[in-house]
Parts: C-alpha cells; sequence; structure tokens
C-alpha cells in the first residue's frame, strides 16, 4: 500500500449555523461557498453548496461529515464526501473555535474522502479511495489528499 498525492484543497466556508445539542451531540452545519484544489492529476474549484454536517462531541472532538461539488479544470463535475475527526487539547480547541490561526501539529484532523463521477475522464475516482490531514482556519479549510494505492 503507498500513499500518492492527489490534491491540496482549500475550502471556503461560511460562518457555523449552531442547530444546538441533539441526542448525539452538538449539530452544527457549516455551508460550502467555494474554494480551489490542486493536483498532478486533479485540479479545479470548489462550487458553492454543500456542507459540513458536523457533531461537536461532549470532550471537543467534531465528527466531520461532508458532502459537496467540484469542477476539474478541463469542466468535469465530481461528488466528493469526506468523513473524518477533528481533536485536540482543550485550549487549542477553543483557539480554533475563536478564529485564531493554530498550528495543524498541534491537533488531530484526519479525513477520508470517496469521490463518484460519470465523467470518463475520472472514472478512476470512482474506484479509489484517498485519506487526507487536514487544517482549519476561520473561514476555510485546508486538506492535502493521497490516493490509497
Amino acid at each position: 500500500m503507498n500513499l500518492v498525492p492527489l490534491a491540496a484543497f482549500h475550502v471556503e466556508l461560511d460562518p457555523i449555523l449552531d442547530l444546538g445539542e441533539s441526542q448525539w451531540g452538538r449539530r452544527r452545519v457549516i455551508n460550502i461557498v467555494g474554494g480551489t484544489f490542486e493536483g498532478p492529476r486533479l485540479s479545479g474549484t470548489v462550487l458553492p453548496g454543500g456542507a459540513d454536517w458536523q457533531i461537536l462531541h461532549p470532550d471537543g472532538m467534531a465528527s466531520i461529515d461532508t458532502r459537496y461539488t467540484l469542477r476539474t479544470h478541463d469542466g468535469a463535475h465530481l461528488y466528493i464526501s469526506t468523513s473524518g475527526v477533528r481533536h485536540g487539547p482543550p485550549e487549542v480547541l477553543g483557539r480554533l473555535a475563536r478564529g485564531e490561526e493554530v498550528d495543524p501539529s498541534e491537533y488531530y484532523f484526519r479525513l477520508f474522502c470517496r469521490f463518484e463521477t460519470g465523467d470518463p475522464r475520472y472514472l478512476w475516482l470512482n474506484r479509489t479511495l484517498a485519506v487526507a490531514s487536514g487544517a482549519r482556519t476561520a473561514t476555510a479549510v485546508r486538506y492535502d489528499a493521497y490516493a490509497v494505492t
């Protein structure tokens, strides 16, 4: 098994919508408003729409659940879904919540990525699993995705 660089993603976000406590934790929705991605075989823009339907657990861990659409540099449309976790020391998570710049090495933010498309040029993505290491800023998420080969 190897990890092959797939793309670096920059996903721009709206402010957090806090839906309050549910039976699973604090439900938050973070709408996706745009962005870009760039890699050796995959580049383009993140389209507005989609969101992260996130659960914030009592221990501060966030369960990530995103679904959104990409447009490649050559016009293909791709569906991407990610699932993962973000956690760290309470003081670090507090700084993230306040929108402060935090070195990603201070917390754990990992994702599993799946793609779907009908475009013949990118059918290989339908059969590709990817993992990613992420970082949260005040208005965006950045992550580097690697195809698992």
